[in-house]
């Protein structure tokens, strides 16, 4: 008799497929480029096409200047991204914890989550100057809030089957919080922290071009000096490495992650068939 878990091969290849959306979207956005590009809408020397912006970039990279620029900015990211994730996971769990101290702390987390980040600059550079510090600070500010609530919606949506489940075995109080509730909200803290990254990197594009320190060329400081310039192909040269990091870090970390979690609470597409 066959077994049951072989899987016919049509079975697998969307999900086989579905792995290279990335690489297909990526196309197609390089194709509406370059039709854009030759339509005469705009000047070469405004908006060239894929063709010179690449080799631009190719003799940055070369140059070094495209390692050294992401470095830095990588380099921010990943501290303000784990200060976030520090504080807006060390307010969730004290907050999912202690339904009084929610009541009155989660509108503030929810009107804070709704400020655009930009806005916390002109406080940040007064307080701080020109300095990594103010960077930091509105990174923090637009990323914490938005895991903080995450973990709240995750706690939220644990199904009340495994609570009661949990308190069959006798766990109670902080045992039924450690060993039910919190591992149950680990995927949805994840997408959380997820949302977290896109709110610290558009924080941090936004401070890199706001904040400029001298000594530290990055990937913000070559966009702001590119359109300073004129410089329409090494401005969007530099583009293409934030969208290109963007996409990496989904791709390679969050969704790598997600889909760890998701087979380890037996969430996956292989399980779900």
């Amino acid at each position: 008799m066959p077994s049951t878990d072989a899987q016919p091969a049509g079975a697998r290849a969307p999900f086989r497929l579905a792995r290279f959306a990335p690489l297909v979207s990526v196309a197609l956005a390089l194709v509406a480029w370059e039709a854009v590009s030759r339509s005469g809408m705009w000047p070469d020397w405004l908006l060239p096409g894929p063709g010179p912006v690449f080799r631009r970039l190719g003799e940055e990279t070369l140059a070094g200047k495209t390692a050294e620029a992401c470095r830095i900015t990588l380099g921010r990211a990943l501290l303000g991204l784990g200060m976030s994730v520090v504080i807006g996971g060390g307010a969730g769990l004290f907050l999912g914890r202690f339904r009084w101290a929610r009541a009155a702390v989660a509108p503030l987390l929810a009107g804070l989550q709704t400020v655009p980040s930009v806005t916390w600059f002109p406080l940040a550079i007064l307080l701080f100057q020109l300095s990594e510090q103010a960077i930091q600070t509105v990174v923090v500010l637009g990323a914490a809030p938005c895991i903080a609530v995450a973990l709240l919606d995750s706690f939220d949506r644990v199904p009340p089957v495994l609570v009661k489940a949990g308190r069959s075995l006798g766990l109670e109080g902080f045992g039924l919080f450690r060993h039910v509730l919190l591992p149950a909200a680990m995927p949805g803290f994840v997408s959380g922290v997820k949302q977290g990254w896109a709110f610290a990197w558009r924080s941090l594009m936004a401070g890199e071009l706001l904040v400029l320190i001298g000594d530290k060329p990055s990937l913000g400081a070559h966009l702001h000096f590119a359109r300073e310039l004129s410089d329409a192909e090494g401005l969007l040269a530099w583009l293409v490495v934030v969208l290109g990091i963007g996409i990496l870090v989904d791709v390679l970390v969050f969704r790598t992650l997600e889909d760890a979690l998701h087979r380890r609470h037996g969430l996956s597409r292989d399980a779900a068939r």
